[in-house]
């Protein structure tokens, strides 16, 4: 079973999203228990909670998929820097016999 958060954000299938529902809503405890016993305003509080949510929420968010988006580019750098060493192993363009051919010039 999915669940699917305002109707739209399917908690379990979108990256990140789970994770930043509960980050989410500990920031939201966190916050909004706190501004309770700094001030004793229960509605105040509550509204800074909502807030603590929202930005606890996104903040996550936005840090979760740029590192997920960082994590795809090396991965893709890393697989086609694979397929080009298995491409051009023995052969005059790979970097590696070109280090050793100098190596044996020098000595």
């Amino acid at each position: 079973q999915s669940f699917k958060l305002l109707g739209f954000l399917d908690v379990q299938n979108v990256p990140c999203a789970q994770d930043s529902v509960l980050y989410g809503s500990l920031g939201s405890l966190v916050m909004g228990l706190g501004h309770f016993l700094a001030t004793s305003r229960v509605r105040r509080s509550c509204d800074v909670a909502v807030g603590g949510f929202i930005c606890t929420m996104l903040g996550y968010w936005f840090y979760c998929r740029f590192n997920l988006v960082q994590q795809r580019i090396r991965q893709r750098m890393l697989k086609e820097a694979m397929k080009n060493r298995i491409l051009f192993e023995g052969s005059y363009l790979d970097p590696e016999m070109k280090q050793t051919d100098s190596e044996r010039s020098d000595s």
